[in-house]
């Protein structure tokens, strides 16, 4: 598993524990099921780019910090 993979996952179950939302609760405000939120938080499946781009803007955070992507 390469290092954005993991801090995906793990960026995905951060963000939403903060908001104190459950899996079934993040997969509703997102229009896709919960199996499918949990497969990325144990790094099982990766999404798509509609998918990312649909987490990002739920959270407000930007592609980057999502994937932790870090240009150095």
């Amino acid at each position: 598993m390469s290092s954005m993979e993991t801090e995906f996952k793990n960026n995905l179950k951060l963000l939403r524990q903060e908001r104190g939302l459950g899996q079934v609760e993040l997969a509703k405000q997102l229009g896709m099921s919960k199996g499918i939120i949990s497969l990325w938080e144990n790094g099982l499946r990766e999404p798509n780019l509609t998918s990312l781009v649909a987490i990002a803007q739920f959270f407000h955070v930007g592609l980057d910090d999502l994937v932790g992507f870090d240009v150095k």
